[in-house]
């Protein structure tokens, strides 16, 4: 299954040759938040004000060397996947431009046009 990370193109640019990319986020929130293709919609919105260049990061969970958990933290029924210690750069299958419009809303990429957001 792939989900996906969001981060700033200059982010990627610096991490993207290391073994592995996240450690911050794992001392600061003890996890890697991620989404699903289906749900990635829902939390397109956190990145509306952010000018920089975006990237979303395609991860394949089955090659992730890190615990994977789905869990609803806000009780809204959703569960969404949360990587508990740094990714592997081997489990990222694809890297896409975070696609927004004119004022700042997601555009779906086409890589995931087949798959309804839910």
């Amino acid at each position: 299954m792939i989900i996906l990370h969001c981060l700033r193109n200059d982010t990627w640019e610096a991490i993207k040759d290391k073994p592995v990319f996240g450690e911050e986020s794992v001392a600061a929130e003890g996890f890697i938040h991620c989404s699903s293709i289906e749900y990635f919609w829902r939390v397109a919105p956190n990145f509306r004000d952010i000018a920089d260049e975006l990237a979303l990061l395609c991860i394949d969970t089955e090659k992730l060397t890190s615990p994977l958990k789905w869990e609803d933290g806000d009780n809204s029924g959703r569960e969404y996947p949360h990587i508990y210690g740094p990714v592997n750069l081997d489990a990222v299958v694809a890297v896409l431009p975070y696609r927004k419009d004119k004022d700042g809303n997601y555009i779906k990429n086409e890589e995931f046009a087949h798959i309804p957001n839910r």
